[in-house]
């Protein structure tokens, strides 16, 4: 197995600049229409010095640096994040992974059974911006085998 898929092998970072637009869009295509997700007055109302990110579009971010980095073969089969500070236009969230298991093992409550020689990596994420940690969690992808070795 690659050096890359071995405990404790770190993910290059990933750098995301967040637009009032990219947050607006993730909250349209989550269909979260709260308006601390679209309307600044508003969010100012509640509180907030502006709109910010919500949960579905992190998750969705959290999905991509995974599979950008493992490939177009990698399946998620288990995404597990919790928000910490929040994410404004402006902000640049900065995504870091390190490799925490490597192996055939299976997923707390699946039924399913794994398809033979797929390995599941469990990477453990972190996501900060300008007021510290954004988002923290684990991911755990399959790898069928022909991707572990190209």
């Amino acid at each position: 197995m690659k050096d890359v898929y071995r405990v404790g092998a770190e993910l290059p970072p990933l750098e995301i600049p967040v637009t009032r637009t990219l947050i607006v869009a993730g909250a349209i295509a989550s269909r979260d229409y709260q308006d601390v997700h679209h309307d600044a007055e508003r969010a100012r109302e509640k509180g907030s010095p502006d709109i910010f990110m919500n949960i579905l579009t992190t998750n969705g971010l959290v999905g991509r640096y995974i599979t950008d980095h493992f490939g177009p073969t990698a399946v998620l089969r288990k995404v597990a994040i919790r928000l910490g500070a929040p994410t404004y236009p402006g902000d640049v969230l900065r995504l870091s992974g390190r490799v925490v298991a490597s192996e055939n093992m299976a997923l707390e409550g699946e039924n399913d059974a794994l398809i033979e020689n797929d390995a599941l990596i469990e990477i453990a994420v972190t996501g900060d911006n300008r007021r510290g940690r954004h988002v923290t969690g684990k991911v755990t992808v399959a790898l069928p085998q022909e991707a572990r070795s190209l």
